[in-house]
């Protein structure tokens, strides 16, 4: 199956799916604001989305990647912050073939690794993640500080 480095031209498919992405995690957001998302995305180079699609060029899922640095290797590395297959293509090796390629685009840029979180529930994710050898981390707890305005 084809996955490409998005372009703006992938961003009517890649609106949909982030959609449906949103919807998964129950935050569902207006497609416009969405647009806007990842329009910037885009337009800044602040993440890498790479995007899948069959064989006649239907988009099935994404994975979005944002660069960082381990302070404690003392070398860059990628958030893993997103990934989403669409319904009708689960169970098809969409999600793996996308965390590949996310692991052979930080191989290339050199990263020392890979981070993603889930959410607890999530477990067909949590398999797959640990089936393509990420490690769950038993030592430090995940904490965010809310600053949006009420």
């Amino acid at each position: 199956m084809p996955i490409h480095a998005a372009a703006p031209e992938d961003l009517d498919d890649l609106v949909r799916l982030f959609a449906g992405y949103l919807e998964f995690y129950q935050v569902p957001k207006p497609l416009a604001v969405i647009r806007s998302f990842l329009a910037a995305r885009m337009e800044r180079g602040d993440s890498t989305l790479l995007l899948a699609r069959d064989v006649a060029g239907a988009a099935l899922g994404f994975v979005q990647l944002y660069p960082f640095f381990s302070s404690l290797a003392l070398e860059p590395a990628w958030l893993l912050s997103d990934l989403y297959v669409s319904a009708q293509a689960r169970r098809q090796g969409v999600g793996e073939a996308l965390m590949n390629a996310a692991r052979a685009h930080a191989q290339a840029s050199g990263a020392c690794g890979l981070q993603l979180e889930t959410a607890k529930t999530n477990l067909a994710g949590q398999a797959l993640y640990e089936r393509l050898g990420y490690v769950r981390d038993e030592v430090f707890y995940t904490y965010w500080l809310s600053l949006v305005r009420s």
